[in-house]
């Protein structure tokens, strides 16, 4: 799946326990209708893959979506879902749907060429 939208945040790499396990997270807002902020997490050597990209850049994300379950102390079962990165591609301004107007020849001028012989 990928996810593709402007970076809104870029979080600082994070260090957990006594393994030095890695996670980094990265905010990018789509651009919908709707925009949606989705919070993507990259994790141990992924980590790296952030420190070229800013706050503001059009980016196109690869994810898999995980879940797990937990059971509490009470035995009950809780399940969470996460968003995690594995590929981060920058999007240049060419690359946007509406390219800008002066990418396009002027249409030719047919009045100097053409008669005017419409039967309206």
């Amino acid at each position: 799946m990928e996810v593709i939208g402007k970076i809104k945040l870029v979080g600082e790499t994070q260090t957990f326990g006594s393994n030095g396990f890695r996670k980094r997270e990265v905010v990018v807002t789509t651009d919908e209708q709707y925009p949606q902020m989705i919070m993507i997490e990259f994790v141990q050597d992924k980590c790296d893959l952030l420190n070229s990209y800013k706050v503001g850049q059009d980016v196109k994300v690869s994810i898999n979506l995980r879940g797990r379950e937990w059971i509490n102390p009470e035995g009950v079962a809780k399940y969470f879902n996460s968003v995690q990165g594995w590929r981060i591609e920058g999007l240049s301004q060419a690359a946007s749907s509406t390219p800008p107007a002066e990418q396009f020849a002027p249409a030719p001028d047919l009045t100097a060429s053409e008669p005017d012989d419409l039967p309206f």
